[in-house]
């Protein structure tokens, strides 16, 4: 797999830590150019100094990608910033932990909007640029959690994340007579910082065959194969990356 982006313009949101800065330094040290999208100026900001200190290239925009105003500001910035767009790499979400009988309307509504409403808003407003792109990507962070599995308190999560796979099989559908592909990554138990709410990593990793949590580069890596010219002919899918945890048909196997 040709890991070469040089002179390709990438859009990577939720780029402020784990997974999505694991995306953007991946794409940039294969000489991508990064627009970095995150809530936290801070985050973001070290994402773009981890890139520009080994010798990449990348800006940032801060803001919060639950609205469809949000996610046409994103794309003018990252077209001001290099002229275009090759690769939409979709990553921003939350998961609040809340049990379905305490869950509150404003915590529903903000994972629907950012989880689920942006893979609308943020493809919308980049169809343009895309359409003009060479081998232009669609790529989005899904989850196992949904689409596969549950976990009590993230029914809501659950939920946007069964969404985001049905949009990435209607939106390749739709986007493929521009010769746009559409896929997405599930990630099952990574370690990251948001993964501390679920337990200790020890504990998460005694149901995973390959005996450990998966890195956030694990998945930047899957989303970098799907985004290649390797990947031209896959549309519509998405690709699980869970160190084989969905295969026993019995947990305790």
């Amino acid at each position: 797999m040709s890991q070469d982006d040089r002179g390709r313009i990438a859009l990577v949101t939720g780029s402020g830590q784990g997974i999505g800065r694991a995306i953007a330094q991946v794409f940039a040290a294969g000489g991508a150019k990064v627009m970095l999208a995150t809530r936290s100026a801070a985050s973001g900001a070290e994402t773009q100094r981890l890139i520009r200190q080994a010798g990449g290239t990348a800006e940032l925009l801060t803001l919060d990608l639950g609205t469809r105003a949000a996610a046409e500001q994103v794309i003018a910035a990252t077209l001001d910033a290099f002229g275009g767009l090759d690769l939409l790499l979709h990553n921003a979400g939350i998961f609040p932990l809340q049990k379905l009988a305490e869950l509150e309307e404003q915590t529903l509504d903000s994972t629907l909007a950012v989880n689920l409403k942006s893979c609308f808003w943020l493809t919308q407003a980049a169809l343009p640029a895309l359409r003009r792109a060479r081998a232009p990507r669609i790529v989005v962070t899904s989850s196992v959690t949904g689409p596969r599995t549950a976990i009590p308190g993230l029914a809501h999560y659950a939920a946007s994340k069964a969404g985001v796979n049905g949009f990435i099989r209607a939106a390749a559908l739709e986007l493929a007579e521009y010769g746009i592909t559409v896929n997405g990554v599930e990630p099952g138990l990574i370690a990251t910082q948001a993964m501390d709410n679920l337990g200790d990593a020890a504990t998460l990793s005694r149901g995973i065959p390959l005996g450990r949590l998966g890195t956030p580069e694990d998945i930047a890596y899957a989303m970098l194969f799907l985004a290649s010219p390797q990947a031209g002919y896959i549309t519509g899918q998405t690709l699980i990356v869970d160190g084989g945890a969905l295969l026993p048909e019995n947990s305790q196997l």
